[in-house]
């Protein structure tokens, strides 16, 4: 059954305004301590982890100038976030932070997914930094409290590094990647948008004690009637460092299960995709 924001464009707007306004009482009344942006901060001096995503992809047949306006986008919403640090017991809300993308502010139009396909909207494209971050905070300490994922797949692999389904979708202000720092030290973002890449460090004050593998299981697309689904489940290993590394914990962390929009060959359906881990992995 559709919701009822779904007959008109002003039912939407006024699903979306009340949504918005909910998150603003949340923000003010839920006792969350949230991390602020710090100019000027120093860099801690140990790194838990860094990664880089490049700026400018082909993506089916998308505009190449949307790809472009991305990286306006993304320079300022880098500006927002580049140096927060995250004490123990804060959280980190990427909306917060960043605000709402707006003409005003200098934001431009980009490419969103929404309404089932990619289209053009003002601030599209930074959800490659809440990739970016989500990605890394995976691999750390920080507990993920908020994240959600796109509800279909647009478009083909083209050089893809990271597993499908390992991002954070964003959309001012409700739909947003929130983290929890448990302690027991302060964690800090580094970004930069440099000329050809998105980088990221996330940094902390002692070195790290762990080793953190993040992978894909049961990746497959699957054909029901006349619609085709990808699913596949993100993993990860916590190690010990060291040569003789001890496996201390061993979770799913999402299983994804979105529309493909994008013909699929015959040969791929129902069959384990290139990549898979789970031949490889305990059930």
């Amino acid at each position: 059954m559709k919701p009822l924001s779904s007959y008109h464009p002003l039912l939407y707007w006024l699903r979306v305004r009340q949504k918005r306004l909910m998150r603003h009482l949340a923000w003010r009344c839920s006792g969350r301590r949230y991390a602020r942006p710090e100019g000027g901060s120093p860099r801690l001096p140990h790194r838990l982890i860094k990664h880089t995503s490049k700026l400018i992809r082909t993506l089916g047949d998308s505009d190449l100038a949307l790809q472009h306006n991305k990286v306006i986008n993304l320079k300022l919403a880098v500006a927002c976030i580049d140096g927060v640090r995250i004490a123990p017991g804060e959280y980190f809300s990427f909306c917060k932070l960043v605000g709402r993308p707006s003409r005003r502010r200098g934001f431009v139009e980009g490419m969103e997914l929404s309404f089932g396909e990619a289209r053009s909207g003002i601030g599209g494209g930074i959800c490659q930094l809440s990739n970016l971050i989500h990605w890394m905070a995976i691999h750390s300490p920080l507990e993920v409290v908020e994240r959600a994922n796109h509800s279909f797949d647009p478009f083909p692999d083209e050089g893809r590094v990271l597993p499908f389904g390992s991002g954070a979708a964003i959309f001012y202000n409700y739909i947003d990647l929130v983290l929890y720092n448990p302690g027991p030290q302060t964690l800090q973002l580094k970004l930069h948008v440099g000329a050809q890449q998105l980088e990221g460090e996330l940094l902390c004050e002692r070195p790290r004690e762990h080793r953190y593998h993040v992978y894909q299981r049961a990746h497959r697309f699957v054909r029901e009637g006349t619609r085709v689904y990808r699913e596949n489940q993100i993993w990860r290993d916590i190690r010990t460092k060291g040569q003789d590394a001890e496996l201390l914990r061993q979770e799913c962390l999402y299983r994804n299960r979105v529309l493909v929009k994008y013909p699929v060959a015959e040969a791929l359906l129902d069959q384990p995709a290139p990549g898979s881990e789970d031949a490889q992995q305990p059930q």
